[in-house]
């Protein structure tokens, strides 16, 4: 199928959220017809390229995995650009990309099915009690990101997203199928950025 896709030098997860300031007019067109549709977009990661379009510029090197976004708010920014918040849904697999006459970029995806739900084991609950100390950040929960706490893919999802971890390391993660292999390499990233050696 094919849908419009939104570049982004960020990654979006599963019931992940991010805010975005919209400017450029093929994607405030891209929203008015999301919000008039109830239909979403396609948020790709950006391996190389630019975010902005610029007159002679290519199209930028999009990754083969993406995730779809839908908006659940939208508001207008003091600076007068509106801005709009997004969750994501479904993975999908990205097999081509073809820029519009106004240089949106469609791509022709296979959506993937949302996770099943995985219990939460013991040994993942030091992850659990970080992502219970991020919730309670103001940012966080501006963003309104409610992860269940029993299910270890949205809590591993919830984590990636709202840790500052390079947007590489998060594409591969979002490219993994494991929880096991998942939650592993996240409590990897967590002991680094605590500073503390893995066993």
């Amino acid at each position: 199928m094919e849908i419009p896709l939104f570049p982004l030098s960020s990654v979006l997860f599963p019931g992940g959220r991010i805010p975005l300031q919209i400017f450029e007019q093929r994607y405030l067109d891209l929203v008015r017809g999301c919000m008039k549709e109830d239909s979403g977009f396609g948020m790709a990661w950006i391996a190389k390229g630019a975010e902005v379009a610029h007159p002679g510029v290519g199209q930028p090197n999009l990754g083969e995995y993406g995730c779809y976004a839908r908006i659940v708010d939208w508001d207008s920014l003091p600076n007068g650009l509106l801005g709009i918040t997004i969750e994501g849904n479904e993975r999908f697999t990205l097999s081509g990309a073809r820029a519009e006459s106004n240089q949106l970029v469609m791509g022709e995806v296979s959506m993937e099915p949302l996770r099943e739900p995985e219990p939460m084991r013991e040994d993942w609950d030091s992850m659990l009690a970080v992502l219970r100390s991020l919730e309670q950040h103001p940012h966080v929960q501006k963003l309104g990101i409610r992860p269940d706490h029993n299910d270890a893919w949205q809590v591993g999802y919830a984590l990636a997203q709202l840790l500052p971890v390079d947007e590489r390391i998060k594409y591969h993660l979002l490219r993994l199928d494991d929880i096991e292999d998942f939650m592993g390499q996240m409590d990897h990233i967590l002991n680094e950025l605590g500073g503390v050696e893995d066993d």
